[in-house]
């Protein structure tokens, strides 16, 4: 007589078939990518909350500096982060819905956060060889990014 196999190896072993496999992979995937969503609704809100507090302070605290206490790139950082968190948060919505990851929308946020670190940068602490390293990554981005446009017409 022969000996069968403990039920719990059987239902291992199908959950190994590659059908099985693929829709557990598919489940994984899809809870990670919505632990992802509300962790980024999560720094969206406390990137605008501090954006707002910095707002509130640089506009009622006032002295003879100006009329900004914080300066301009700063504000323009966290407008920009906040837009970067938006468009990270677009992606994500994006494989949710299609499965997929857009390239074009990758390239759109990396340029726009290589554009947020020029805009913030200070250019008197910053070496000339990080200058160019940030000046060839946008060429590269902005090269790849023509390219997904023309293919994607």
């Amino acid at each position: 007589m022969a000996r069968q196999s403990p039920s719990w190896f059987r239902k291992l072993l199908r959950n190994w078939e590659d059908e099985t496999f693929l829709k557990r992979l598919s489940q994984v995937e899809g809870i990670v990518s919505k632990v992802l969503s509300i962790a980024m609704v999560i720094v969206i809100l406390v990137t605008v909350t501090d954006l707002a507090i910095v707002l509130y302070q640089s506009l009622m605290v006032t002295d003879s500096a100006g009329f900004f206490t914080t300066t301009l790139t700063e504000i323009f950082g966290l407008f920009l982060s906040v837009l970067i968190a938006l468009e990270i948060l677009e992606n994500i919505t994006a494989y949710i819905r299609r499965h997929v990851v857009q390239v074009e929308l990758v390239i759109a946020t990396a340029l726009t956060a290589v554009g947020r670190k020029l805009i913030i940068l200070d250019l008197e602490k910053v070496p000339g060889v990080s200058l160019i390293g940030l000046a060839l990554a946008l060429i590269a981005l902005s090269i790849s990014y023509y390219i997904v446009r023309v293919v994607h017409r």
